[in-house]
């Protein structure tokens, strides 16, 4: 089924979304916001450990990216490459080195059209723009085990059209029935739900959540803290989250999750052991999270709680806020999603054997959604007034990989057009890997933010 966790990840400051944007692959949710589509979640994998896997099957293990850069000329297209990675059983660092070509070829190619004989100064003023800082970005990170539950994870990384450091710091520490964190950020990269990158200089969050159980109930509250004010990033301008804002939040969530199967077909021992004329073989499923045709029914109904101290900083005349109103310093709110699944084909043959659609009806926030409809305020937030309906579809194309489309449609209207429409799009080609039970090398693109990567995706379906 479609991920139901996003409901209540949402609501926190730790959401990870792909993007190339980093070198380590990722920015944040701004919290609060519509949920985002299931393919723009990020791969649990860190960057390091995916490139480290991926560089396997590129040539010269160098993977291509797609990423608007803030200078024009050096073109969305960049590639990056693992260059260090030592390790041991308890520690690892590693170096990740980007270019982008465009600009370069683009430089050497006018020296060249512009000489009027090719004489050795003229490719020795070519060779120059090698030199050309913003060409070039480089991130260094390293991880260290403190104990067999804790582990330390800490970045850094420059890029070479951007000036100054971006740092992270990440403590974890499972315990039997709940996973602490504690993460910090300067400067932390948010993503809004149009698409649009925020920088916040400071960011800071310690949060403690419950393990998945059978029972379906999961629990999760922290503090986080926003220092200093969001820039629009790789924009001119624009209106800043109010969750963005400086201050202190202490929040807590819950949600209750169900799920019911309609039908499904188990797998039986006829469907991995085929039988031939040379004998048996074993044949799984391509991911084993898609080996049993079913149709199912899910869904998730939460509650969020949050206080904000300090001062409020969203009516400050020289920073404008989206909807311009004020940030309340309580607030309470509930949020649901109901999800329908189909799935035909057990993803084992060659061709034909996976068709599978995800239908999953989100409310983001029930107050928002009554004040619209019995008109108790105008000042509703419009993003989170209207219910989303997110749709993906799966098709094999030939063995191992898959095409697929994440699309979500905003059940409103738009410039005065009646019905809903497509707010988010996300197409995607994905390669199962049988050795790893239930992991995929997935490469996507996103037409909304001109952007497309290559991950390496563990346990996701």
């Amino acid at each position: 089924m479609a991920n139901l966790e996003s409901a209540m990840d949402s609501s926190f400051w730790d959401q990870n979304i792909s993007s190339p944007q980093t070198l380590e692959g990722s920015v944040k949710s701004v919290p609060g916001e519509p949920f985002p589509l299931d393919g723009a979640r990020a791969s649990k994998a860190l960057r390091i450990q995916q490139l480290s896997f991926l560089r396997n099957g590129f040539p010269l293990g160098i993977i291509p990216s797609l990423s608007p850069p803030s200078q024009k000329e050096l073109g969305s297209f960049s590639l990056q490459s693992l260059l260090l990675r030592p390790s041991t059983s308890d520690w690892w660092l590693g170096i990740i080195g980007q270019f982008r070509p465009k600009k370069l070829v683009s430089a050497i190619k006018s020296e060249l059209q512009s000489a009027d004989e090719l004489e050795l100064s003229v490719f020795r003023d070519a060779a120059k723009h090698f030199l050309d800082k913003s060409l070039y970005s480089i991130a260094l990170a390293t991880q260290f085990s403190l104990s067999p539950s804790s582990s330390v994870i800490w970045s850094t990384e420059q890029k070479g059209d951007k000036k100054g450091y971006r740092n992270k710091f990440k403590l974890y520490h499972q315990l039997p029935d709940h996973d602490i964190t504690l993460e910090a950020a300067w400067p932390e990269l948010f993503m809004d739900h149009k698409g649009k990158y925020w920088e916040v200089p400071e960011s800071i969050s310690l949060d403690m959540s419950s393990v998945p159980s059978d029972s379906g109930l999961l629990y999760r509250f922290g503090i986080h803290k926003n220092s200093g004010h969001p820039q629009p990033f790789n924009a001119l301008d624009g209106e800043a989250p109010s969750s963005l804002l400086p201050g202190l939040c202490a929040k807590a969530a819950f949600s209750y999750e169900k799920s019911k199967d309609i039908w499904r077909r188990k797998e039986t021992k006829e469907d991995f052991i085929v039988k031939t004329d040379k004998g048996s073989f074993w044949r799984p499923s391509y991911d084993a999270r898609l080996k049993e045709p079913h149709a199912l029914i899910s869904g998730i109904i939460g509650g969020t709680f949050a206080a904000w101290f300090g001062k409020d900083f969203s009516n400050a005349g020289n920073i404008p806020t989206t909807n311009n109103k004020r940030r309340s310093p309580l607030t309470m709110d509930l949020f649901g999603s109901v999800c329908y699944t189909f799935q035909h084909g057990q993803f084992r043959k060659r061709y034909g054997d996976l068709t599978r659609v995800d239908a999953r009806l989100d409310i983001c926030s029930l107050s928002s959604v009554a004040k619209r409809v019995f008109k108790i305020s105008s000042s509703a937030d419009n993003s989170l007034s209207s219910p989303r309906l997110n749709v993906i579809f799966q098709q094999q194309v030939a063995g191992p990989i898959v095409f697929r489309v994440d699309s979500k449609f905003m059940l409103d209207s738009k410039s005065g057009k009646r019905g809903p429409y497509v707010e988010d799009l996300i197409y995607s080609l994905s390669y199962s890997l049988r050795l790893l039970r239930s992991g995929k090398v997935v490469a996507w693109y996103s037409p909304k933010r001109k952007e497309g990567m290559i991950e390496l995706r563990l346990f996701e379906f």
